[in-house]
């Protein structure tokens, strides 16, 4: 009887935040790539790609901290999600194959701009949008990882 119980809880177990957090990520990478094709508006795919790939990196910076209590420095970047720091405050638990596979770039080709800490918390995350440039508008407007729902 105890060794059914076992075999019946074990079944049962569930799925940890881990593998929700992943499906979840990509889904909405699917998503993102490709319900606005089917819209026919690349200047939105690009934005919510954007989106999606900052909630992907945070994600990631998210474990980073569980891992090792803070967070990468702007000097360490996102690069230390990928490959363990060795400058800077060194992770102890860093995970055997990283964070990321490797550090994204937004959908213009340039990295996300990264600061720890930031100004509107313990990092900032952003991409400058289609120019490259702070501030702007439309396609150029500033896509923040403070102002993402």
């Amino acid at each position: 009887m105890e060794k059914r119980q076992q075999s019946r809880s074990h079944s049962e177990r569930g799925f940890t935040l881990i593998e929700i957090m992943v499906v979840v990520v990509i889904l909405g990478i699917l998503a993102a790539v490709v319900v606005p094709r089917f819209m026919n508006r690349p200047d939105e795919a690009r934005r919510t790609r954007a989106a999606v790939d900052i909630k992907a990196v945070e994600a990631a910076l998210g474990m980073f901290k569980l891992d090792n209590g803070f967070y990468p420095t702007t000097e360490q970047g996102l690069a230390a999600l990928v490959q363990k720091p060795t400058i800077g405050r060194i992770p102890v638990k860093f995970a055997e194959d990283g964070y990321l596979k490797k550090v994204p770039v937004d959908p213009w080709g340039r990295v996300y701009a990264y600061l720890a800490p930031g100004a509107h918390g313990p990092y900032d995350l952003l991409s400058y949008g289609g120019d490259g440039a702070p501030g702007g508008e439309g396609d150029d407007a500033d896509i923040e990882s403070w102002s993402i729902d």
